[in-house]
């Protein structure tokens, strides 16, 4: 007999995927450095490829540079008739420039303060993050850190729950 928690888990994973339709996604890198070409783009490409993986369809990949106005704008225009999920790489340390939450929490109209949670515990290193996810329109908005490894780590912590919290959020019948 498996444990309560067993249970728990298998159930609520099979009735999250109960629509195989597909999920779009969105990535969009925050960085000085890429935008100047002085630095690859290297964790939008391992975000998108984490993404596909999991069965998201990626559209579309972005780029801004660091900065609150510059990340707002980017996730206005990402997000404006869009359903699904957007992922943010880069800017949620503790630098200078490093502002997308900042720019994060001025499009967003809720925070989904659990998914930010559960991205942090994924790793040590994750409690210097300052990223956050929030509901703008029909799209729930991630951040994640500008490491390669840092960005695949946490969105994985919570991949498994968007597909049924973009259906949610966009009142699609779902069973829970």
């Amino acid at each position: 007999m498996p444990t309560l928690m067993a249970w728990f888990s298998s159930d609520i994973v099979a009735a999250m995927t109960d629509d195989l339709s597909p999920i779009l996604a969105k990535v969009l890198t925050v960085s000085d450095g890429v935008v100047h070409g002085t630095r690859e783009d290297l964790s939008g490409a391992k975000l998108a490829e984490a993404l596909e993986r999991h069965g998201f369809v990626v559209v579309e990949r972005g780029l801004t540079a660091d900065g609150v106005d510059n990340v707002a704008q980017a996730l206005v225009r990402m997000s404006d008739n869009f359903s699904g999920v957007i992922v943010t790489t880069g800017g949620t340390g503790f630098a200078p420039r490093d502002q997308t939450p900042e720019g994060t929490r001025q499009v967003i109209e809720r925070e989904a303060p659990g998914l930010a949670e559960a991205m942090r515990l994924v790793n040590p290193l994750g409690r210097l993050s300052r990223g956050i996810v929030g509901i703008r329109g029909q799209a729930i908005i991630c951040n994640t850190p500008g490491s390669p490894k840092g960005c695949v780590e946490q969105i994985e912590a919570i991949v498994d729950v968007l597909p049924h919290a973009v259906r949610l959020l966009n009142d699609d019948p779902t069973k829970h």
